[in-house]
């Protein structure tokens, strides 16, 4: 009987040591991966082009990317890094694909329902585009 009330004790000693150190933010629990804040997408560079500063955005692949770049060939652009993710993952997402004429294909995708957005103030992928030469 001594036995159960020691480890029962103890138990109880420990999780009330955890539990403390848990709101404090200094246990071991408050430095493992799983409690640390999800990490924001690397920033983007600014580059100078002709004395006007573009934004330059990371590459990053969604759950739509294959299904963008279907439409894009589809349209007649091909584009050699592939359709990259412009907003945060989500259940509306936008693609962005640059084609090798450097003409501009941009999709919207609503819960993986993908459509062609238009494109403002670029050159849109469409029929005139031609297939590079392999």
């Amino acid at each position: 009987m001594k036995r159960v009330f020691v480890v029962a004790l103890s138990m109880a000693v420990l999780s009330g040591c955890s539990t403390y150190h848990k709101l404090r933010g200094d246990g071991a629990a408050a430095r493992s991966p799983a409690a640390a804040p999800m990490q924001a997408a690397p920033a983007a560079a600014m580059f100078a082009a002709n004395g006007t500063e573009i934004e330059r955005v990371p590459f990053r692949a969604g759950v739509s990317t294959v299904t963008v770049e279907n439409m894009a060939k589809q349209a007649g652009c091909w584009g050699q890094q592939g359709a990259g993710l412009m907003t945060p993952p989500g259940p509306v997402e936008v693609y962005r694909l640059v084609c090798d004429n450097g003409a501009v294909f941009m999709a919207k995708c609503e819960l993986r329902q993908c459509k062609r957005m238009p494109v403002p103030g670029r050159a849109a992928a469409g029929p005139t585009a031609q297939r590079p030469q392999e």
